[in-house]
């Protein structure tokens, strides 16, 4: 055996330093990649499960075909990867801040993800999720908007991000779907009944997924949110 981890690649960003290593995992035998913001564990191709939900849970909420998608954070690229398995996707657009992890797929680093940025249907941009709703500046609207960057709506990775999580911000997020369109949220803590308020207020239909998943390094069962909210209610 090689390497205990590697480090493939790390940049400066707005919310710290933000790095890709492969590293492997005693516990399943498997080689695994993790992101990391500073010293902190960000997100890790062991745990993929919840990730994959927010996109199958999301559209099946959507109804229709030629279907126009925006994910907010491209990450290890496990939902944008579940949202180009729909056939009823036409387009796909992931905003990602950090350009180097944009960078990490146009390389195919991560071999779970490879071709994800070459599909014809995909498009990877580097931008502000949260700014871009707040500026009121996404362009197009779509059928169903996916967002998967802060840890919860309470633990953001950066105090810009907080703003989204509230009614106003919210409703700034409604511009960007279309009258039927389908908002979905990862979230790494338990449902959140004051969100789950701010989203009612919001959209016509809601509903709150703990989505369970078996954890390895536990042995255990550990699990995760999804909220799936529909059809924006008029301002």
């Amino acid at each position: 055996m090689g390497a205990r981890f590697e480090e493939l690649d790390w940049c400066d960003s707005p919310i710290g330093v933000i790095s890709l290593r492969r590293r492997h995992e005693p516990v399943t035998g498997r080689e695994v990649y993790e992101v990391k913001i500073d010293d902190e564990f960000l997100m890790s191709s062991l745990f993929t499960v919840v990730e994959i939900e927010l996109a199958r849970l999301g559209l099946a909420r959507v109804d229709g075909a030629d279907l126009s998608v925006l994910v907010g954070g491209l990450g290890l690229g496990y939902t944008a990867r579940a949202v180009l398995e729909d056939p009823r996707v036409r387009s796909l657009e992931v905003v990602e801040a950090v350009a180097p992890v944009i960078d990490w797929h146009r390389r195919d680093l991560l071999p779970d993800t490879v071709g994800l940025a070459a599909d014809p249907r995909c498009e990877l941009v580097e931008d502000d999720f949260f700014a871009m709703v707040a500026e009121r500046r996404a362009g197009r609207r779509h059928d169903a908007v996916l967002l998967d960057v802060d840890h919860s709506p309470r633990n953001v990775l950066h105090p810009s991000h907080e703003a989204f999580y509230t009614p106003d911000g919210l409703g700034r997020l409604a511009d960007l779907l279309v009258p039927d369109g389908v908002f979905g949220l990862w979230s790494d803590d338990p449902p959140d009944a004051a969100f789950e308020a701010d989203l009612a207020a919001t959209f016509r239909d809601t509903e709150t997924h703990v989505v369970s998943f078996p954890n390895p390094l536990t042995r255990a069962e550990s699990a995760s949110t999804v909220y799936v909210a529909r059809s924006p209610l008029a301002p």
